[in-house]
């Protein structure tokens, strides 16, 4: 008995069998339509044809738009928190080295910045979260830095004995100061001599919040590894 001649390339085979790498398409056309377009104008079937997939496909893989965005979400905060951590333990690492890390990272990177234009209320990141179109994948990027930011304080906390710190609370109020001060510092009218004193206040301020010390020297620039792309 006959059988159909297979004319599919090895890239349609993969693309096919291949869940995790239809994945990363998606989130990769959907990164890039949502920043250049906001999230309201921005429908499955946009997605699907630029990622060339399905429109049954990202249902399948992610359930809905929402859990899209917020999946989305959490990788913008998972980039963030390996930029904060680098190859460091928790227990070796405080506020005066991660938030100093963290405003590296947006300098070298810009990560936020097409996102922001695209989808923000008032032109800052804090912005997206009253916007209901944005609000799904700006909570899911907070909570994962909260969450990191909570781990690394617990660890803080037990390596220098700081009995006094509250790891959860300290690490939903730091998200909330450094998040204003990138704001503030990466604001168009901000000179750079402007932009490293609002760095150097907002790690004054969350060192002495928590009760460590606070470094004079800012660390060279976070490696390339911890890069814009979705993962």
């Amino acid at each position: 008995m006959a059988t159909r001649a297979d004319h599919s390339t090895p890239e349609t085979r993969v693309r096919r069998y291949d869940p995790a790498e239809t994945r990363q398409r998606v989130l990769e056309a959907a990164n890039e339509l949502f920043s250049r377009n906001g999230f309201a104008k921005t429908g499955t079937a946009d997605i699907a044809r630029a990622a060339d997939v399905s429109e049954g496909s990202i249902f399948y893989h992610f359930g809905s738009k929402r859990a899209l965005q917020e999946e989305l979400g959490r990788c913008y905060g998972e980039r963030m928190c390996l930029a904060m951590q680098c190859d460091d333990r928790l227990q070796d690492i405080h506020p005066g080295i991660t938030i100093r890390r963290c405003f590296q990272y947006c300098e070298t990177h810009k990560t936020w910045e097409d996102l922001v234009q695209a989808n923000s209320t008032d032109g800052t990141k804090a912005g997206m979260s009253s916007n209901p179109d944005a609000e799904p994948f700006y909570r899911a990027a907070r909570q994962v830095v909260v969450d990191w930011m909570e781990r690394q304080y617990e660890a803080m906390k037990q390596e220098r004995g700081l009995s006094h710190l509250n790891a959860p609370i300290a690490a939903a109020l730091t998200c909330g100061v450094v998040g204003d001060a990138l704001d503030l510092a990466f604001r168009p009218d901000m000179s750079p001599e402007m932009r490293q004193e609002v760095e150097e206040e907002a790690v004054r301020f969350v060192c002495a919040a928590c009760g460590v010390e606070c470094p004079s020297v800012r660390e060279t620039p976070v490696a390339a590894r911890a890069g814009a792309a979705p993962a």
